[in-house]
């Protein structure tokens, strides 16, 4: 489970929770993985099923490739089109032809198996290497069930746990966790001293797991709006600046765009942010840009150059200064991001001269609640986007100085995943992006 806490948001719809905020009504509330996953309610059997007929336009052509009989898998696609009110065939003598939402749908139902199919395969690449057996096609053995419960141990780290989250008995969860270790041949939890510890092989399963569940979900909702019910879920990772500044300009007009999704804002370090994103927890994360990208298997979208400024509290005895130098600034406390950020980056930058010398005192803080009030409580400074401390500055409450070395500023941007396949909603909020950016007026 992604240890942060996120903001379900109802756009202009019924008011939740403490806090009214330009229309954007905000319900607090503990973000679960196992949420997505447990919405999945059919068998990935029939999954099989719909992409063989589809690929063979006929079930007794799928019939020995998904080693079903042809009344199973008749069976087996009537379930999933009423699962989804959808019809993804028509029939005719000559054969099964997928309709417009039988494409569509198959585009999701593609995506999600190959993930599944990617994670078995690299499963039994390692059981091959510590020398264990399982299923060759051990995939499509495996259920969703198994998988959720996969998820739900991994997540909490004990199978307690991990069936309070689910709501199925511990023995079940225990059995289907354990199948899963037999049908794949290889150790999915080892014990330690606090429990038990998920291998990298689980780590593995359940990446792929979460991913392909994100497709179907996506799948459906694209279904949906292919009948006129525009509904789904928009999940978004968003630093300090994109939840002081970003989103509450962007949301407003997303909501009315789109006012039957929900929206979830995430917050947290950007380590667990993006851990998140490229589990299929988040569809996008928002903030400053990582030079180079973090990992292969996403990319940063630019957004828009974040200036920077000193920033410190109306009364602070160099807020009545033009400008300050290094050499000023280092005789005050300061508040700094944590080693590795680019803001933290910026600030050795700025005294990294000897004659400035360091400030004799800093804080370490990433949490902007924290950082203003330091700053109006103390002397501290710090430096910071003036976009992120927008109403403050407004308020009268701080107050901001240029940069001693003159206009300097960080790369904002949008982090998807390489492989993301947007629906037309989230394609849109990415537009949405660029058009209510600073510099976009």
């Amino acid at each position: 489970m992604l240890g942060v806490i996120a903001y379900s948001l109802t756009i202009f719809g019924q008011a939740y929770g403490q806090a009214i905020l330009k229309g954007i009504r905000i319900r607090y509330t503990l973000y679960s993985d196992q949420n997505q996953a447990a919405t999945m309610r059919i068998n990935l059997r029939h999954f099989y099923c719909f992409r063989e007929v589809a690929r063979r336009n006929s079930i007794n052509a799928a019939s020995p490739h998904v080693h079903l009989s042809q009344p199973a898998i008749t069976q087996a696609i009537a379930k999933l089109e009423v699962e989804l009110g959808a019809t993804l065939f028509i029939r005719r003598s000559s054969g099964m032809f997928v309709t417009e939402a039988g494409e569509i749908f198959l585009h999701r139902v593609k995506r999600a198996l190959d993930y599944i199919e990617a994670g078995a395969r690299d499963t039994l690449k390692i059981a091959q290497k510590e020398k264990e057996r399982g299923f060759e096609n051990f995939h499509r053995l495996m259920t969703a069930a198994q998988l959720n419960a996969l998820i739900a141990v991994v997540e909490t780290g004990n199978f307690s746990l991990a069936a309070r989250q689910t709501g199925v008995s511990q023995p079940s969860i225990h059995r289907r966790a354990r199948d899963l270790e037999s049908l794949s041949g290889v150790t999915l939890f080892e014990k330690d001293r606090s429990g038990i510890r998920p291998t990298a092989t689980a780590r593995i399963l359940v990446r792929a797991a979460k991913l392909a569940f994100s497709e179907i979900e996506l799948g459906r909702a694209e279904l949906n709006a292919l009948n006129g019910r525009e509904t789904g879920k928009l999940t978004i990772g968003a630093m300090s600046l994109a939840r002081a500044y970003i989103l509450p300009k962007t949301l407003p007009a997303y909501g009315r765009e789109f006012p039957d999704h929900r929206i979830c804002i995430v917050d947290g370090s950007y380590d667990q942010l993006l851990s998140g994103l490229r589990h299929g927890d988040i569809d996008i994360l928002i903030g400053a840009a990582r030079a180079p990208a973090p990992i292969d298997d996403v990319v940063q979208e630019a957004l828009f150059k974040d200036p920077l400024a000193i920033m410190m509290r109306q009364g602070h005895p160099l807020a009545k200064k033009k400008s300050a130098t290094p050499k000023e600034l280092a005789h005050y406390p300061w508040i700094v991001a944590r080693a590795g950020a680019p803001l933290r980056a910026r600030f050795e930058e700025l005294f990294k001269t000897k004659r400035a010398g360091a400030p004799a005192q800093t804080i370490e803080c990433n949490s902007f609640a924290a950082i203003r009030g330091l700053l109006l409580e103390s002397d501290a400074v710090t430096l910071l986007s003036p976009h992120q401390a927008h109403y403050e500055i407004e308020a009268g409450l701080l107050t901001a100085l240029p940069h001693p070395q003159g206009n300097v500023a960080r790369d904002i941007a949008a982090t998807v995943r390489s492989d993301w396949a947007p629906t037309r909603a989230q394609k849109r909020f990415m537009e949405l992006l660029k058009t209510h950016r600073p510099d976009a007026a």
